[in-house]
């Protein structure tokens, strides 16, 4: 899969994913402090999902309607939990990443929404 890590999730799992064959770009990379916005479009632009941990992504894609090809979202999880979590999102959940889903993951629980 091909993916977008946002600054606010960490280099950590970017690593993990990288290190599992997944193709995987960091904002970092570009700018720390890019718009979400423009990161949006990079993703879209570029066919990459975008793992953050930012609810403004959500406004976007679902209020504002801006493209995307499918946003993951790890709020509030320590970083070693957020490469588990990850783990059981991409095993349980691979269909809906392809259909573009905006996937919220918390400890106890995984909400799928489709914009």
């Amino acid at each position: 899969m091909r993916f977008l890590v946002d600054v606010c999730v960490g280099k950590r799992l970017a690593t993990w994913l990288k290190e599992q064959g997944n193709d995987v770009c960091e904002v970092r990379e570009r700018s720390a402090k890019m718009p979400d916005n423009e990161i949006l479009q990079w993703a879209y632009t570029e066919k990459l999902i975008v793992i953050t941990a930012d609810k403004d992504f959500g406004t976007l894609a679902v209020l504002l309607k801006q493209p995307h090809n499918g946003i993951i979202r790890l709020p509030d999880v320590s970083a070693i939990k957020k490469q588990y979590l990850m783990k059981e999102i991409l095993s349980k959940h691979e269909k809906d990443i392809e259909k573009g889903a905006i996937i919220t993951v918390s400890e106890n629980r995984v909400r799928i929404r489709y914009s």
